[in-house]
């Protein structure tokens, strides 16, 4: 360890200044980059207050945002909670961009804008530009123009058509931001500025050249023959190409009343909705490798001297609050940390490629003992998603850190059943259990468009695959209905089959409602 002079320190005391924060800046990226071998994109680092971090929150984080009441709404929210003391803010908040933007609080201390600055701007920054989720379905270096077009957009369509006839839109495309994304299939690239103002240009000529007399054409007679019918319905189903897992994205495409502006504020919400799908998937490996970026990079400051022992102390106390994991008994349990488990398993990691004991051996062959823990754990950003890093990585040292277990618990029975616990064909189900409880996919609704007769009835059929017999709750699922009918203009249906037999449990329609 080097010895400590008071030359050597990167800063004094608890203030800060720009100077400060540069010469922190620097020899965290010397480390970050040279050590650690972190690939980054450029970046950008911005002093907010308090009330502009409040801000932030309410706007879903974005530096760029279009106007709506619910922001608004959530402003407050979080204002009265933050003034009244019954929760605190974020040390930062950062954006998978290019650059790369980090807002720090300008109430941190210095020693909290070194630990942020790691954590953030190279931890979380690392983990944006090399996880393959976001390389394939975000584009950080569009999203911000993408966010201005969108903001100025929609100011725009408020002085032209009114804010009540916006905001209506907005709150029909909000209430169906889950149902907006393409889950299995990658999503088309954010377009440039050029393509942009193309589509604003056409959008602009099809407002002047539209004509109602074509929603005035006569319903097409109904066919009596069977035979004739599901032909009819096959090659419908293939030309709309249906099934369709992205509701936004059929309702911007098919909709026979929506204008052109209202197309494309759908289509803005779907592309926020889709930009921030990668980090539903990610929480425990992207909150996990950052903890470990930061934690590695602060003890490697303080090794070479460079941060007093009253700083290491104040930063070692920061983050201790942050992997602190309650226990399932304890009255602050609520859920797993993904703090507390994404930084644990990281550090596992790194023993079982240095020092693995016999069990490490016989459950994880392909890397234990390797002594390479930096090109593991790179690997390991780059190529998994929370799921598939728990099943891959989880080992048995963990589940007892965690005292982690399996509950059964059916709801025709009068009682829970521990299923499984520690030993050899428990930690496998454990292993499973946790990891399909981070599965996106099975945490929320499989709602899928199956049919539509654009030339009949024009009733919109949803399709709702029921897994493991949990039902949508029916008030939100008839207003959420509601919003559906109010994009799509006509009837809509909704059927719940069960996901393993096919058998029907629910029908419900906007005719009911």
């Amino acid at each position: 360890m080097a010895k400590r002079t008071t030359s050597d320190l990167l800063f004094h005391g608890s203030d800060w200044n720009f100077a400060t924060i540069s010469r922190a800046y620097d020899a965290i990226e010397t480390i970050a980059l040279d050590e650690m071998g972190l690939d980054v994109y450029p970046n950008q680092l911005e002093i907010i207050s308090s009330e502009q971090m409040l801000d932030a929150y309410s706007s879903v984080g974005m530096p760029l945002m279009y106007q709506h009441w619910s922001f608004g709404k959530r402003f407050v929210y979080e204002e009265s909670s933050y003034r009244k003391g019954h929760r605190g803010l974020a040390y930062e908040i950062v954006i998978n961009s290019n650059p790369c933007i980090t807002y720090l609080m300008e109430e941190n201390t210095m020693a909290m804008q070194t630990l942020v600055t790691a954590h953030a701007a190279f931890g979380h920054n690392h983990f944006f530009k090399n996880n393959y989720l976001f390389r394939q379905w975000t584009d950080a270096g569009a999203i911000l123009s993408y966010m201005d077009f969108a903001k100025k957009y929609i100011s725009k369509c408020e002085e032209r058509h009114g804010t009540e006839a916006v905001e209506a839109v907005l709150d029909s495309a909000h209430a169906l931001m889950d149902q907006g994304v393409f889950r299995y299939r990658r999503p088309p690239r954010l377009s440039s500025e050029k393509v942009r103002e193309r589509a604003r240009e056409r959008l602009e000529y099809e407002e002047q050249t539209y004509s109602d007399l074509w929603r005035t054409l006569p319903l097409a007679t109904e066919t009596h023959n069977h035979e004739e019918a599901e032909r009819d319905a096959t090659e419908r189903k293939k030309a709309l190409k249906l099934p369709e897992e992205n509701l936004l994205y059929f309702l911007e495409k098919h909709s026979l009343i929506l204008d052109p502006w209202q197309r494309e504020i759908l289509r803005i919400v779907r592309v926020i909705a889709q930009y921030f799908y990668p980090q539903r998937q990610t929480k425990v490996m992207n909150e996990g490798c950052a903890t470990y970026v930061h934690y590695t990079i602060i003890n490697r400051l303080f090794e070479q001297g460079k941060l007093s022992e009253g700083v290491m102390l104040e930063l070692l106390h920061s983050h201790s609050n942050v992997v602190f994991q309650p226990g399932y008994d304890d009255r602050r349990f609520s859920g797993i940390n993904p703090y507390a488990l994404g930084f644990a398993m990281m550090q596992d990691i790194e023993r079982i490629c240095t020092e693995p004991t016999a069990e490490d051996r016989d459950w994880f062959p392909s890397f234990a003992g390797n002594n390479d823990p930096k090109g593991t754990l790179l690997d390991a950003w780059a190529n998994h998603r929370d799921e598939s890093f728990i099943l891959q990585y989880l080992s048995p040292a963990m589940m007892r850190k965690f005292r982690l277990f399996l509950l059964s618990d059916r709801a025709g029975d009068n009682y829970s059943e521990i299923s499984s616990i520690h030993n050899e064909r428990g930690y496998a189900a454990v292993r499973s259990g946790l990891a399909q409880s981070y599965d996106v996919a099975a945490r929320q609704p499989d709602i899928q468009v199956v049919d539509v007769d654009l030339l009949g009835d024009r009733r919109l059929r949803l399709q709702h695959n029921v897994r493991h017999g949990v039902l949508l709750d029916e008030r939100s699922r008839d207003e959420t209905m509601k919003h559906v009918r109010h994009l799509w203009g006509y009837g809509v249906s909704l059927v719940g089959l069960d996901d393993a037999t096919g058998t029907t449990l629910y029908e419900c329609t906007t005719d009911d409602i």
